[in-house]
């Protein structure tokens, strides 16, 4: 039990990392080249495919008739939704907006979690909550001037629907993920969530002027399908089986450090006492949530 619970914290970090560096690749990519309609195309129709590919190395099981409506809704929410008002809202804000309502994420699964699967709070995990949610907001604050004009402000309610979107989605498939395959589950909730955007957003894919496209725009349309999209969905599912969803989503934490990291590496971005604060504070929140996990886990032992 305590390797696949090593595993699983391994595989959240690693979703980090790819999620980190989303905030700027993804920005790169609108709106000049790519508005977010087709963007979500491409990574439904990718993801689905490359889940596809993978479903075809890996047993199936029998889902029950009542088990399809969730695992349908979870295509709504956690991509058809998610995806798309992720990618609307970063059009209108900046990564550093976008960043800072992501903190309020793990709060909203946990509160989710505990009203419709039953996960328990306890002190401990709410500490470290709060160290994260506090250290996200010192990392990207720091320095920063918030700017609430009409589209930012337009932008920053359509994360928050995101945030909303990929919270119910966590605390949904949390069962799912126990009950079947977690490669199987996921493999249907891509081609769910791609039937739903279909009618929306098949016309869009043929307005941008592809040829024009220089070669690190279509490096960044990669990474945004296989990278962002495919490698983060199988690790967190994998996450899933073993851990709470609530600490799944705390995860979500690392974003802002690894966004402002980058920032940093490339020069958008300084480095000064507010941010080696900010990434204090978050390592100790993981640390934390950490202990937590193992503990839980060699109770039930």
């Amino acid at each position: 039990m305590k390797r696949e619970i090593v595993l699983a914290h391994v595989a959240l970090i690693t979703a980090g990392f790819l999620f980190g560096a989303n905030y700027w690749i993804a920005k790169g990519l609108m709106p000049k080249y790519l508005s977010p309609t087709p963007i979500i195309v491409f990574r439904t129709a990718g993801a689905s495919l490359l889940f596809g590919i993978l479903l075809l190395f890996n047993k199936w099981k029998k889902i029950d008739l009542n088990d399809w409506w969730l695992i349908a809704l979870c295509g709504l929410t956690g991509v058809t939704l998610n995806q798309y008002l992720f990618f609307a809202g970063l059009n209108f804000s900046s990564p550093v907006e976008t960043s800072v309502l992501h903190t309020i994420s793990p709060l909203v699964v946990v509160l989710l979690a505990w009203i419709w699967i039953k996960e328990k709070v306890g002190w401990f995990k709410g500490a470290g909550i709060l160290f994260g949610f506090i250290g996200a907001i010192v990392i990207t604050l720091s320095g920063k001037e918030i700017n609430f004009s009409s589209q930012h402000f337009q932008g920053n309610i359509l994360i928050l629907l995101n945030i909303t979107a990929y919270s119910v989605y966590l605390v949904f498939a949390k069962p799912l993920m126990q009950k079947y395959p977690p490669v199987q589950v996921v493999s249907l909730i891509f081609f769910f969530g791609f039937l739903f955007f279909i009618p929306f957003g098949i016309k869009s894919i043929f307005t941008p002027d592809y040829a024009s496209f220089p070669p690190y725009i279509w490096q960044s349309i990669i990474y945004v399908v296989v990278g962002t999209t495919f490698l983060t969905y199988l690790l967190t599912v994998y996450a899933l089986k073993p851990l709470q969803a609530g600490t799944v989503g705390f995860y979500i934490y690392m974003q802002p450090l690894i966004s402002g990291g980058i920032g940093i590496v490339t020069g958008r971005e300084i480095l000064n006492g507010g941010k080696i604060f900010g990434a204090v504070l978050i390592f100790v929140g993981v640390f934390i949530i950490n202990i937590y996990s193992f503990r839980r886990n060699e109770k039930k032992a």
